[in-house]
């Protein structure tokens, strides 16, 4: 079965943006996909800052992103773009670090005005990384995703039902990927 990695780039524990990724790992789980999170907050902060390709905690988390047959671009939107922590995962992954695998973003901020950050800023990153598909994903309003009191979150049925079509298409889309893999397998193409 297809591996899924999630890079949350987040750098608050607390984020609404748990309440999305909970949502959709939930969903990807339940079809029998393998999932691995990068807390890109949890990563050592001097590895990252200054590409330490030495630090084997960075290099496990670039090492997960290219086993990955999906990629889960998970992130806040801060000033109309996501978050310097992302960025600075991204910027350490390889040139071609996407290349051939399905993408999936998946942001939250403060208002609808930013939803366009992912279309102006993410995409292109990721097309520099090699990446060629792109899945539309989902931007969502902080006010759609409530923080409870036992630490859980309640997502809007508008968010659930954006986040199922999003995870559907991007785990029929690595169904597919998976399916040409071993057909190409099967017939000698490389």
């Amino acid at each position: 079965m297809s591996k899924i990695v999630i890079i949350a780039g987040s750098p608050n524990p607390g984020s609404r943006l748990n309440g999305i990724l909970e949502y959709a790992e939930k969903v990807w789980k339940e079809k029998g996909f393998g999932i691995e999170t990068v807390r890109v907050a949890e990563l050592p902060a001097s590895a990252l800052l200054h590409a330490d390709f030495k630090n084997a905690e960075l290099l496990r988390a670039i090492a997960s992103v290219e086993e990955a047959d999906g990629v889960v671009i998970a992130g806040p939107v801060y000033k109309a773009s996501y978050s310097g922590l992302l960025k600075s995962f991204l910027d350490v992954l390889p040139q071609s670090g996407l290349q051939g695998k399905i993408s999936l973003p998946l942001f939250i901020g403060g208002t609808i005005a930013h939803l366009l950050s992912v279309e102006y800023a993410l995409k292109p990153v990721i097309s520099a990384l090699g990446g060629r598909h792109v899945l539309a994903g989902v931007y969502a309003v902080d006010q759609w995703v409530e923080k409870l009191e036992n630490g859980g979150f309640q997502l809007t049925e508008e968010l659930k039902n954006r986040l199922d079509r999003a995870a559907d298409e991007f785990a029929e889309e690595l169904s597919w990927a998976e399916y040409r893999k071993k057909n190409r397998e099967q017939a000698g193409i490389a």
